[in-house]
């Protein structure tokens, strides 16, 4: 275990049900947080400075009830490079029948090293933005940079799915990509997607089934597609990424965009059983193109108290930060190390234990094994996280 956990876990005292945990920023073990037996996730403080990425390195910081992650998101160099000595996936142009647009569509998919039917992968969808197509993220060898992940321990193997968000019997690129048209395309893929290539993918590769063993995430129209999916089909996708996401997900006057949602439904459910594990949403500071709308996003979700990850890195709307975004991403989901033991496991069972409420792992719970879920628990898994 990390010491950066070690030093959550100490700050945490039986009975402060209280606790948030803030990570405006934080380049952190994220199986620590993305626990087994609860799906809290981070949440961005409104009383927090916004933190924008930097080269130098940021230390933890603790407030009396919040514990902030100061560490910053920045990649390593040559993070998206091939590396000798590392095996990486292999990526293959694939078609499939669309129902929803009655054609057959293209994506691609790229299989990680040593794809083996034996195994079963969860696997991440990965959008392309609005003037682009199945191909638009082999622009940044997406291949090198989840296969340095994993080669370095740090993001489990996956499948990972390139298609095609333009759903529609002519899904070439238009001439004008902002067209009405274009952008309902867009929003038809959540049909596309659900009825024809989810099945299809489960269909012909060796697939984890489940949604904490799905992703989505994208750039730009994708990104917007993305929180519009992942929040529409909370019960597929329990990881959601969004790299400079477009307008439209809410109402725009000044576009006149209707929105995908109002403010108050881009929420989770009050007790829903299919919260998320992981909400991402990073930007460029210099982002000409989509503004202010992914702060917009983010904004929303601090009003209907949605836990997420919220980051600014220096770049405009293009894949400097659409490739750090994916990198962050990647290694942050699938419940990497898949530890039971960790801060919000901690926290889940401090919540159910005081206040009677919440989803645990009873099994797990009980971790003395005297047949009860009590106080005697929360104190044994404390000291099993700081002694691991």
């Amino acid at each position: 275990m990390s010491k950066k956990l070690k030093m959550i876990v100490s700050k945490i005292v039986v009975g402060s049900i209280a606790m948030s945990v803030c990570y405006l920023a934080g380049n952190y073990n994220v199986n620590a947080f993305a626990a087994t037996t609860s799906t809290v996730t981070t949440f961005a403080d409104t009383n927090a400075p916004e933190i924008n990425v930097k080269d130098e390195g940021q230390k933890l910081q603790f407030t009396e009830n919040k514990v902030q992650a100061m560490d910053d998101y920045k990649v390593p160099y040559g993070f998206d490079t091939n590396k000798p000595n590392v095996k990486y996936g292999t990526l293959k142009e694939v078609s499939y029948y669309s129902k929803t647009t009655g054609t057959k569509r293209k994506c691609n998919v790229l299989l990680p090293a040593n794809y083996s039917t034996q195994k079963k992968y969860p696997v991440l969808y990965l959008l392309h933005g609005i003037g682009g197509t199945h191909s638009e993220w082999l622009n940044v060898n997406p291949a090198a940079i989840i296969g340095n992940l994993v080669a370095e321990g740090k993001a489990s193997d996956m499948i990972v799915v390139m298609p095609n968000v333009r759903a529609a019997a002519n899904d070439s690129v238009p001439q004008n990509i902002l067209s009405q048209e274009n952008r309902n395309a867009f929003d038809n893929f959540i049909n596309d997607l659900s009825n024809d290539l989810m099945p299809f993918i489960n269909s012909n590769y060796s697939v984890k089934q489940g949604r904490e063993n799905t992703a989505i995430a994208g750039l730009s129209m994708g990104g917007r597609e993305s929180l519009f999916i992942g929040f529409k089909k909370l019960d597929k996708f329990a990881y959601i990424g969004a790299f400079s996401p477009a307008p439209g997900l809410l109402p725009d006057s000044a576009l006149n965009y209707p929105g995908q949602f109002t403010k108050e439904q881009f929420t989770i459910p009050k007790n829903s059983i299919n919260t998320p594990k992981v909400i991402m949403i990073c930007t460029g500071n210099n982002d000409g193109v989509v503004g202010n709308i992914p702060n917009t996003y983010h904004q929303t979700l601090i009003e209907n108290k949605v836990n997420h990850i919220w980051y600014t890195t220096d770049g405009g709307h293009d894949f400097t930060v659409w490739k750090h975004g994916l990198y962050n991403f990647a290694k942050s989901i699938f419940n990497h190390g898949n530890s039971k033991t960790d801060a919000l496991d901690y926290i889940a069972l401090q919540k159910y234990i005081l206040e009677g409420t919440g989803n645990i792992n009873k099994a797990n719970a009980d971790v003395n094994k005297d047949g009860r879920i009590n106080t005697a628990d929360l104190l044994a898994l404390r000291k099993m996280i700081l002694e691991s």
